[in-house]
């Protein structure tokens, strides 16, 4: 799981699989696993990196 996410940098648009609801969220920080995300619905999340991995929806300019 680790290596999909490790990839993700800030400004990146994902969505939590197991929350749909939460909405797009766009990617604050990445560091060490510790994945911040900025949720439309559920506002700034921290996430572990090695228990889920985010579906990417948009890379960033």
């Amino acid at each position: 799981m680790a290596d999909l996410n490790s990839i993700l940098t800030p400004g990146m648009i994902v969505r939590h699989p197991d929350h749909p609801d939460w909405g797009d969220g766009q990617i604050q920080s990445n560091i060490a696993g510790r994945i911040t995300v900025n949720f439309r619905e559920a506002g700034k999340v921290v996430l572990d990196g090695s228990r889920v991995t985010l579906v990417l929806v948009s890379a960033s300019d």
